[in-house]
């Protein structure tokens, strides 16, 4: 007897999110469709501007105005959050999905104790009592890796540094045991080390409580030390997904071979970086067909003329690029053996 395959915990399908400004509409997520299994972590990457966040705040049903999503499906165990009023959304988020932001002393707020902030959350959610609420809250910020946690209970955000601030993030995300962890850019502006322990916190909690995490980042190495797939979104769209280690081992798309390239290498020693020539389009001012042709060292006439759709090259392997219209492509291979022309 086959067994019937395990659904998604999140399944979002050709979502739209455009924003209407004075100068016309802007879509910022242009047709992106992933999902996520319960336990999986993956991860969004892109430069500024791509669209990443934009899809976790939808998502999240944080889109505020001028933004909205203009159509498309976002299934949280078989539910389209798309469709659920406000209220509905506020209950979910916090106890089934929470979210890491990405800078920490904004999202936190200067006027109350961290401690009251976490205990909010637990008896918002949870129903519980003032005294078990803070009583979990210390096991909270405990379990987070924050020492003298009593002590720190009653502290101001001001008064934390920046990675311990990150901590009580997680500890808010994490409170109500959700399913589904949002992380955006959860290490910027902290420094190695401390980005280290968090990723190692993240990952120690995921083996803990089972939690999915999608992951937002442009850090590359914060991907190959996280997560499950990768997700690369260019200009709105996602233009190549598939599992980590092939990705990273041999790209696809000639974008994701371009961030890859222009990564530094302990192993390799070169005078100058590789950059990806030209600067990401406009949402507003988008090229015809490929939105990557005017970068790309591959680009082909066809590339102007037709935009590509996302092709599966291999089983749970996805590309949106015209070199694997007849089947998978070595980029490597092609460049040496036929230099692209625009």
């Amino acid at each position: 007897m086959i067994q019937e395959q395990e659904k998604p915990l999140l399944d979002v399908r050709n979502l739209k999110t455009y924003f209407h400004t004075e100068n016309g509409v802007v879509p910022s997520v242009d047709g992106v469709s992933f999902h996520i299994n319960k336990g999986e972590v993956i991860a969004i990457v892109g430069e500024s501007g791509c669209g990443k966040s934009v899809t976790s705040y939808s998502v999240m049903g944080l889109v505020g105005q001028p933004g909205k999503i203009e159509g498309g499906e976002i299934l949280f165990e078989e539910k389209d959050l798309t469709k659920l009023s406000n209220g509905q959304m506020r209950t979910l988020r916090g106890n089934e999905i929470s979210m890491i932001f990405q800078e920490p002393l904004t999202s936190l707020n200067p006027l109350f104790t961290v401690g009251f902030q976490i205990s909010e959350v637990i008896m918002l959610h949870e129903k519980v009592s003032k005294k078990i609420a803070k009583q979990k809250t210390v096991e909270m910020i405990n379990k987070v890796g924050i020492p003298n946690a009593s002590k720190i209970y009653y502290s101001f955000p001001h008064q934390l540094s920046g990675g311990m601030r990150q901590r009580i993030m997680i500890a808010i995300a994490l409170a109500c045991n959700p399913k589904l962890l949002i992380a955006d850019e959860p290490t910027t502006a902290l420094d190695v080390t401390i980005q280290a322990q968090i990723l190692q916190l993240m990952k120690d909690l995921r083996q803990e409580l089972d939690t999915s995490i999608l992951l937002i980042t442009h850090d590359l190495g914060v991907v190959a030390e996280m997560v499950d797939r990768v997700i690369v979104m260019y200009a709105g769209q996602v233009v190549e997904e598939g599992n980590v280690f092939k990705l990273f081992e041999n790209p696809k798309h000639p974008y994701t071979k371009g961030l890859m390239d222009s990564t530094p290498k302990i192993h390799e020693r070169k005078e100058e970086l590789y950059s990806i020539k030209g600067t990401v389009p406009t949402p507003m001012n988008m090229p015809t067909g490929c939105r990557f042709y005017p970068r790309c060292e591959f680009a082909m006439e066809k590339c102007k003329e037709k935009a590509p759709e996302l092709l599966e090259v291999k089983q749970g392997y996805h590309v949106r690029c015209w070199l694997h219209e007849e089947g998978e492509v070595n980029l490597d291979e092609e460049f040496n053996r036929k230099p692209a022309t625009t």
